[in-house]
């Protein structure tokens, strides 16, 4: 054990103490550019929500319309109901008319 402690040196222990600082400055740039790419997926993910949240409006929007076109064909519906029962009535008033003239005629 003793001749272990006699083998390092203070030169050998600088040596190791500025390796082990340059692996350590090694990982911090590593964890700077982890930490940018993290940044610029964050950008990213920020910018598809962006988009999400516009279609997203888009569709209220779209959904907004057609409900309002829904109501309008409702009501044309239901105008050409009474359109259609008007006529129904003209017609077999003017049937039960002309049968009338001829009986009565």
């Amino acid at each position: 054990m003793e001749a272990m402690r006699q083998s390092w040196s203070d030169d050998r222990l600088d040596d190791l103490n500025e390796r082990v600082g340059e692996g350590f400055a090694r990982v911090d740039q590593q964890f700077a550019r982890v930490d940018e790419r993290f940044e610029q997926l964050e950008a990213r993910i920020d910018r598809r929500f962006e988009r999400a949240e516009a279609q997203f409006a888009s569709k209220e929007e779209t959904n907004r319309r057609f409900d309002h076109v829904d109501r309008e064909l409702a009501r044309v519906n239901d105008r050409l109901d009474r359109l259609s029962y008007a006529i129904a009535f003209f017609a077999v008033s003017l049937a039960g008319a002309v049968l009338a003239n001829g009986i009565l005629g």
